[in-house]
């Protein structure tokens, strides 16, 4: 339904070990289990697969899976965007709130976004100064450590 990555919902399978973590979204508790997060850890970077459209259908979704990772410490969180063909503004919104609660919990998060119209509206909305921006997993992986404003934007990247 969202290409290779899976942002389905479930419980926690027994024998799981941990506590569930809950997130509220439209009045009902979910229940985000770590092992359906489309997660890749590289060392201590969590490299999240995001759908090919964020919208207000699925932004809250989108959210909790971020903020579920986040939860799981990693030093770096990358959203890879390299497939998204559309955000909207609830989208770039559920981004922002993902950048606050990693910044307030000491994870660096970052966008890996190669799509124009996405590049676009992160540019348009400032959201590309707030979050480093690269073209690419690879580059977002080996991307400076350092303020965003010293991290590469979507404006250097084509």
């Amino acid at each position: 339904m969202y290409g290779a990555a899976n942002w389905g919902f479930g419980r926690r399978p027994e024998g799981s070990g941990g506590a569930a973590r809950l997130f509220e979204w439209d009045r009902r508790w979910w229940v985000v289990p770590a092992q359906r997060h489309p997660v890749l850890w590289i060392d201590r970077a969590a490299v999240v697969s995001a759908p090919a459209e964020i919208d207000a259908r699925n932004a809250g979704e989108v959210l909790a899976c971020l903020l579920a990772v986040i939860g799981e410490g990693p030093a770096t969180l990358i959203v890879d965007m390299t497939t998204t063909a559309f955000c909207d503004s609830a989208g770039v919104s559920s981004l922002v709130q993902a950048f606050r609660r990693a910044g307030a919990s000491g994870v660096e998060m970052r966008l890996a976004v190669s799509g124009p119209a996405v590049r676009r509206v992160l540019e348009i909305t400032a959201v590309d100064q707030l979050i480093g921006t690269y073209p690419s997993v690879p580059a977002s992986l080996i991307g400076g450590l350092g303020p965003p404003e010293a991290q590469p934007s979507s404006k250097t990247s084509g």
